[in-house]
């Protein structure tokens, strides 16, 4: 019997699709995760003295190429030497030829973040006075074009085959073992691990162009496919094919022997099986977690499991809801109403496990409740927040159709036993009925029953063949009216057929869910947005200074300094801008001013703030400062003491609980 798909369902996939597509395409180029947090010299200065070298800041370690920060003149000309090195930290530096010229330099820098996403930009700073200068591109985009869009949909494939593929076969071993049985389901299961390693396979490729050029030409590029296999990501995507061997192990076993053993053997080999999937599919989940977010930033020991976890419920839950469509929509074998219950359960459990797992990745990843509201990463999390509620409510549905489905089908069975009973009281008494009504009419009938008996037997010997072919014939039209009948059977019921259209509208909406998920993990998380803005905003207030310096014709070595860090202890209100004056930051006795301000920009207090100023080259210090506290967000100190002109690291101690501190530094010249 051919089955169809209805109009409307044909329709509301393809409106899942267009909308899926339309979020994918408004992804845009991947935003940087790693900001650029401190340059040196700042954005927008105009400095006395030509740099030796140009140092920036980011907010994470970032991996280097020898093209990563570039210095351009006024012409265009590059002035940097030598390769980018790591100085201190997340401070990365290229020296510059001595004895620059007068005017404007442009620095671009191309990077990758620690959580594998390409970071590029520029800015401008000046020697002397700020001058005409010929180069245009201020800034580097990475990460878009064809190469970008075709990453992105690589990143929500994978996403998609690896729900598919760890769900569904959850949902056979955990739900429904019948289920190994049904082709519908294999396919789904299959196509799951090919969507995978097919996606697999295209992120390894367009890596290297992804995360330099853009080109599509430089997909195939054997060099630059040599050293994304020496990254981090290129390490997670290798490991990620050869645990998808093993899983293509693990699916035939499960489709093949598993499917042929009986109940008994079954049970047996269950077990096997599901340690065997679990670790398979706790590997496929880490080569996310190791690679990406969870991996850095703050407590990355604790995130990367709980990411772990995460990805895992997802796929029960969501995977799960694709077999269980499948199973209802497009199998010839019913599924049981104990099977459906089954999964009701997981799924409950897959929910909670999701809820405690997002909103710990949540506060990792925005820190405040403004970063909901104010940036792009929380303004999307809001989104996927809302689609977990509708998806939640429509499964609270489900779960109520699930009830009657049993209930039902305790019901049915009882009928069915009982007609099956009457069913066969009355071909007991229709056969007795039978014998007496031989018994009593054997002598009329005798001898016309001997001659037919000898007709039948003369032509038996040449009706044999057709007779068998015939009987095949009619046994496979019995199976099929009878499967006909129990599926029309399954479709009249009222129950299942609601529960059918519950979780076809849930599989719809987790389409979209898996879209914004996907369109999240390419987006600059809220941290580290708010602290870049504070960044930007530090350095436009330093170079404003510095500008105003300029004008007023004083000597910059006797003005004031100022360096701003952000910071951020990992606590409830533990985040926010640092600032330190100090004037006339010279040798000799100087004046210190300590500001301490909330990522908004409001003064507010901690328990303690220390500094120290440590002389690296000569091996002097740290000599310890310890400010008294004045008002609300400051500090000051007088008579701070700086013994010789040199290269200082500041270093600043925040604690803002009883527990929780960090250090911040940077290196200004000092004298």
């Amino acid at each position: 019997m051919t089955q169809t798909i209805t109009p409307r369902v044909r329709t509301l996939m393809l409106l899942i699709l267009a909308v899926t597509g339309m979020l994918l395409a408004g992804a845009g180029p991947a935003s940087a995760h790693a900001a650029l947090t401190g340059s040196d010299p700042a954005q927008g200065v105009v400095v006395d003295k030509a740099p030796t070298q140009v140092s920036l800041t980011f907010s994470e370690q970032v991996a280097l190429s020898d093209a990563s920060l570039r210095v351009l003149d006024p012409k265009g000309a590059r002035v940097d030497t030598g390769k980018p090195t790591n100085v201190s930290g997340t401070t990365y530096a290229v020296p510059l030829h001595s004895g620059l010229a007068d005017g404007t330099y442009t620095v671009t820098y191309q990077v990758v973040s620690a959580d594998s996403h390409p970071v590029a930009g520029a800015y401008t700073f000046s020697v002397g006075a700020p001058s005409q200068t010929t180069v245009t591109a201020v800034g580097q985009e990475v990460g878009g074009g064809v190469v970008g869009w075709l990453y992105g949909l690589g990143r929500y494939l994978s996403y998609a085959g690896f729900i598919v593929l760890v769900g569904g076969a959850t949902f056979v071993l955990a739900c429904w073992q019948r289920g190994s049985g049904a082709r519908p389901v294999q396919r789904l299961v299959v196509s799951g691990w090919l969507s995978l390693t097919v996606a697999t396979l295209l992120l390894l490729l367009l890596r290297g162009s992804y995360t330099s050029s853009g080109k599509v030409s430089d997909v195939f590029d054997l060099t630059l496919l040599g050293q994304v296999l020496q990254t981090k990501t290129g390490a997670a995507l290798v490991s990620r094919l050869l645990l998808l061997a093993a899983a293509a192990l693990f699916v035939a076993v499960l489709f093949g022997a598993y499917d042929k053993r009986e109940d008994q053997e079954k049970r047996d080999l269950t077990f096997g099986l599901a340690i065997g999937g679990a670790v398979v599919s706790a590997g496929l989940a880490a080569t996310w977690a190791m690679a990406e977010h969870a991996s850095t930033g703050l407590q990355a020991g604790i995130a990367m499991p709980v990411d772990v976890i995460h990805l895992l419920a997802v796929a029960a839950w969501l995977g799960g809801l694709c077999a269980l469509l499948v199973a209802l929509y497009r199998s010839d074998t019913p599924i049981e109403a104990s099977a459906v219950h089954r999964f009701s359960r997981l799924a409950f459990g897959s929910v909670v496990a999701l809820v405690a797992t997002g909103v710990y990745q949540s506060w990792r990843q925005l820190g405040s409740w403004s970063a909901f509201t104010d940036t792009r990463y929380g303004q999307l999390l809001l989104a996927k927040i809302a689609l977990v509620a509708v998806l939640v409510g429509i499964a609270f549905f489900s779960r109520r159709w699930t009830g009657r489905l049993a209930e039902t089908a305790t019901g049915a069975k009882v009928t069915t036993e009982s007609e099956a009973g009457a069913s066969k009281t009355t071909a007991s008494k229709t056969t007795a009925s039978k014998a007496t009504a031989s018994k009593t009419g054997a002598p009329k009938t005798g001898a016309p029953k001997v001659t037919a008996s000898k007709t039948t037997a003369s032509k038996a010997g040449g009706s044999e063949v057709a007779g068998s072919a015939r009987a095949a014939q009619l046994a496979r039209q019995r199976v099929a009216v009878d499967t006909a009948r129990q599926k029309r059977q399954r479709d009249a019921d009222p129950d299942r057929f609601g529960l059918r259209r519950s979780v076809l509208a849930e599989a719809a909406v987790a389409v979209v869910l898996l879209a914004v998920t996907t369109v999240l993990t390419q987006t600059e998380p809220g941290r580290t947005e708010e602290d870049a803005k504070a960044a930007k905003a530090s350095a436009s207030s330093s170079a404003s200074s510095s500008a105003s310096a300029s004008a007023s014709g004083s000597d910059p070595s006797a003005g004031a300094l100022t360096l701003t860090m952000p910071f951020d202890t990992g606590s409830k209100d533990g985040k926010g801008v640092l600032s330190v004056d100090l004037d006339p930051a010279r040798v000799g006795g100087n004046e210190m001013h300590v500001y301490v301000q909330r990522p908004n920009g409001r003064a507010f207090d901690v328990p303690e703030v220390k500094v120290a100023f440590t002389l690296t080259a000569k091996k002097i210090g740290p000599l310890p400062v310890v400010p008294d506290h004045i008002t609300t967000g400051h500090w000051s100190a007088n008579g701070v003491q700086i013994p010789m002109a040199g290269d200082w690291k500041v270093a600043v101690t925040v604690r803002t609980s009883d527990i929780d501190q960090v250090t911040v530094s940077k290196n200004a010249q000092i004298g």
